[in-house]
């Protein structure tokens, strides 16, 4: 299976001298198109450091992250905002839904952004698959957290990316609708094709991944 995500030498240092923190150190790995991987490790790992130069949102100290053949972060600022919006999605803890906009408003705000028109029959097949089709004209405010989240993940898929990125997505919301949600992202994964790399505290929503990758202090110590 073909290499979506890669790194070389990842690092993101911060301080000097004897201040310095290695919160990503050294990191190379390799990620194949189509495949769920999750990150664990404690607090401070360096887990969301290194998810958020994996998607273009944090600079390296240095080392290179590459999209497919893409080295992402010799681009322009410009080419780079552009490639953040086109080819991967992201989803975090927070749900990030804005608050005067309904559920259809926020799903297809990235085309909008992006120029683009939706395409009404895909975005309600995903939001059928994700179970909120009947609430495209709710405001967030209206919504469970699942719920929320569900539109969070559909905001994600919406694009089409090549992957999405996941910063602990069911760190805001109750058993049951984590388990949900990390049953969304790996059917998300295996009918849309695309590649999800989600960082979680959850072993057991660690367990849906096909890869699981284990940091500490920085250093990929594990990825089974």
């Amino acid at each position: 299976m073909k290499t979506i995500l890669r790194t070389e030498n990842l690092c993101k240092y911060y301080g000097s001298g004897s201040n310095t923190v290695k919160a990503v150190d050294s990191v190379s790995i390799e990620i194949r198109r189509g495949e769920f991987v999750s990150i664990i490790g404690k607090s401070g790992s360096g887990k969301s450091t290194l998810l958020h130069m994996l998607g273009g949102l944090d600079y390296p100290t240095s080392g290179r992250v590459y999209l497919g053949d893409m080295d992402i972060f010799s681009m322009k600022e410009d080419a780079l905002a552009v490639i953040r919006r086109r080819k991967i999605g992201f989803i975090f803890q927070s749900f990030n839904l804005v608050s005067s906009l309904n559920i259809w408003e926020n799903v297809v705000l990235p085309l909008g952004l992006d120029g683009r028109k939706a395409d009404r029959k895909w975005v309600m097949d995903v939001l059928e698959t994700l179970g909120i089709a009947d609430k495209i004209n709710n405001l967030p405010e209206t919504l469970s957290g699942g719920q929320q989240q569900r539109a969070a993940i559909a905001r994600a898929v919406i694009s089409r990316p090549d992957v999405i990125l996941a910063d602990e997505p069911t760190g805001n919301l109750d058993s049951k609708s984590s388990d949900e949600v990390v049953a969304l992202l790996r059917l998300s994964a295996d009918r849309y094709g695309q590649t999800v790399v989600m960082i979680t505290h959850n072993e057991d929503a660690a367990q849906i991944a096909d890869r699981t990758m284990v940091i500490e202090d920085g250093q990929v110590v594990s990825f089974r």
